[in-house]
């Protein structure tokens, strides 16, 4: 068997990247995907391995003669590695840079492999070692993917390539992705193959892809081409900065791959796959009925410009039952706590007007305020648990203006009932304190239908208090970019309103909160409906032996972890083996720096099901 390797292309939507190179020769963590392919090609015993180049392709021949073949190099490679060279580069597509070599394709079985993928070590074993003659690896159908789609029937022939004007995305449940892996024998690159392949080239042009000469002859229904699905095998074809970046998180070493995963902050959705732990939010809201909503004005929510600030506050009003001049919309939570933030010194009446906040607690609000002006109250008990009572007693001689709670806080998951809030809000009040109150994970509490504070009664009778409420967690919408801040205070709600911009939110978070109040029933719902999966999915937890899983009223635990496992080892080995992302907590602010700690959130029983048993499994490895 041989390998041929298509590497003529010029990769402009690279950039910079391929200003000097052709695309093999960018590196992925270091390591560039030409060294990656020919290393795995090396374990096989192959005949060859063919190399087709074009643009740079003098500087690439030169690096793996260089590299590989010269009797100098500290590296030598056991592969016989040929090149042929394809001129046109610049006016012709693969079609061409294949039909270069078809006298070669003729001559042996052989591996046809694109230049600019990167993919598990175990996949040209996978294709190598199965006896279909002739295959191609595919991959089920995600949103990131583009080119060549098939169809399989039920004994995996490729019965249908889709071109992409064929593409239908109402069909995509049925398609797999070519990952540009292929097995051809060579009886039929002989007999069939090669012919059509001069045919199609003589009448369409060289300005074509070889996965066409592929469709035609699926055509025949004479199921010649087989497929093989990769299932969880990691693979990512790279063509442009975003595909680099991705594929860097998906390969990284044990080294950075927190790093590159942590360091994105969302936008996990790139990796469908993944099972994401990190992720804050309510695993059973929207209901079908709501998305189905928005789903039918797509069009024009897309299409159209949102309202302004005076017709959201009204629609916030109406969705959250707070009077219009008590309540400002946020391009989510995090534009509200930046601009509150900023202004606390100035709403305050004094320069240098101290803040008090709580450890460990959610960063971005003492992030946003100066660091010489912060008094910090860090529980000392190993829950990290504290009552308003302990605010009280500690804050009592401080000197501050301001004070934060996180409640439920995060990551520690401590609750203080809404009397006792209340009552550190009475007590605000009587020392001319803002007490600044962010109730995001407030509907994850056992007693969720009673513990908000927001209503125009409860801010009025305590008007130096905020409510702060990204509608990201509970309700299931970060996408949305949706957050309110609510207050009797009249100036302190205009003064924001001005600071936003007035069109800060996006059509999609207004219809949201027009049409919300008919689905509040399902919410309420769904709130009952966590609750009791977050009570299992803390049973489950309890019986992995190295965590020490911490009381919560959130939609996350906080747990401990014990020796002889420590929290980065834990994440670093869910994610590479079992593509669940966790949250290793032991370097934020206010946790012992002495021991290991772990955040889970809580997804549905099927996810946390799953991530429970990734766990166990590893109670026999120490």
């Amino acid at each position: 068997m041989q390998a041929i390797i298509l590497a003529a292309g010029m990769g402009r939507r690279l950039g910079d990247y391929t200003k000097d190179n052709t695309k093999c020769m960018v590196p992925v963590n270091g390591v560039r995907l030409i060294d990656r392919l020919l290393g795995q090609l090396a374990k096989q015993q192959l005949s060859r391995v063919i190399i087709v180049v074009g643009y740079k392709g003098k500087e690439l021949r030169e690096y793996i003669e260089t590299t590989y073949l010269s009797p100098l190099t500290s590296h030598p490679s056991p592969l016989k590695i040929e090149f042929a060279e394809n001129p046109v580069y610049d006016k012709t597509n693969n079609i061409y840079s294949l039909a270069l070599v078809k006298d070669k394709l003729q001559e042996d079985d052989t591996l046809l492999i694109e230049s600019d993928l990167i993919f598990s070590d175990r996949m040209i074993p996978m294709i190598v070692d199965n006896p279909c003659p002739n295959l191609a690896l595919v991959a089920k159908y995600e949103t990131w993917m583009d080119g060549t789609m098939v169809r399989l029937d039920d004994e995996q022939n490729i019965v249908n390539f889709i071109s992409k004007d064929a593409f239908d995305y109402n069909d995509v449940d049925s398609y797999y992705k070519t990952v540009n892996i292929y097995k051809l024998s060579r009886q039929f690159s002989q007999q069939k193959y090669v012919p059509f392949l001069d045919a199609y080239t003589k009448a369409v042009g060289n300005n074509e892809y070889y996965e066409n000469v592929l469709r035609i002859i699926s055509l025949l229904n004479n199921h010649d081409m087989k497929a093989l699905p990769i299932g969880g095998e990691k693979w990512y074809e790279i063509d442009d900065k975003q595909d680099l970046d991705i594929a860097e998180a998906l390969f990284a070493d044990e080294k950075d791959v927190l790093r590159k995963y942590y360091g994105r902050y969302g936008g996990f959705w790139r990796f469908p796959q993944m099972l994401d732990f990190c992720y804050l939010v309510n695993p059973y809201f929207p209901s079908r009925r709501m998305k189905d909503e928005l789903r039918a004005n797509f069009d024009t929510l897309l299409t159209e410009y949102p309202s302004g600030m005076k017709v959201n506050t009204l629609i916030a009003s109406k969705c959250f039952g707070v009077s219009e001049e008590y309540i400002v919309p946020g391009n989510g939570a995090a534009e509200l706590i930046k601009v509150l933030m900023s202004l606390t010194p100035t709403l305050s009446n004094r320069e240098g007007a101290k803040t008090g906040f709580i450890r460990p607690t959610f960063e971005e609000y003492p992030n946003r305020y100066d660091k010489d002006q912060q008094v910090t109250f860090v529980p000392q008990n190993e829950d990290y648990r504290y009552t308003a009572d302990d605010l009280m007693a500690f804050f009592g001689d401080k000197d501050i203006r301001q004070l934060m709670v996180i409640n439920p806080d995060n990551p520690s998951g401590n609750f203080i009932p809404k009397a006792d809030v209340l009552r550190l809000a009475q007590w605000c009040e009587e020392r001319n304190i803002r007490l600044v109150v962010d109730e995001s994970f407030v509907d994850f509490s056992r007693d969720y239908a009673t513990n908000s504070l927001l209503s125009d009664e409860t801010l009025e009778q305590y008007p130096h208090m905020a409510v702060m409420k990204s509608i990201s967690k509970s309700y299931g919408v970060p996408g949305l970019r949706l957050g309110i801040l609510a207050s009797a205070d009249k100036a302190l709600i205009a003064r924001i309103k001005k600071e936003v911009s007035i069109w800060n939110l996006n059509s999609f978070a207004e219809f949201f909160m027009q049409i919300y109040n008919k689905h509040e029933k399902d919410y309420q719902r769904t709130c009952a409906k966590f609750v009791a999966e977050r009570d299992s999915f803390e049973q489950q937890l309890r019986e992995v032996p190295f965590l020490r899983v911490m009381p919560t009223e959130a939609n996350y635990f906080l747990c401990e972890v014990l020796p002889p496992y420590k929290a980065s080892e834990i994440v670093i080995r869910m994610l590479k083996q079992h593509n669940i992302l966790t949250r290793d907590c032991s370097l934020k602010p206010g946790l012992d720096p002495n021991k290991q700690y772990m955040r889970i959130a809580v997804r549905n029983h099927e996810d946390n099901t799953r991530l429970a048993e990734g766990l166990k499994g590893m109670i026999s490895d120490k």
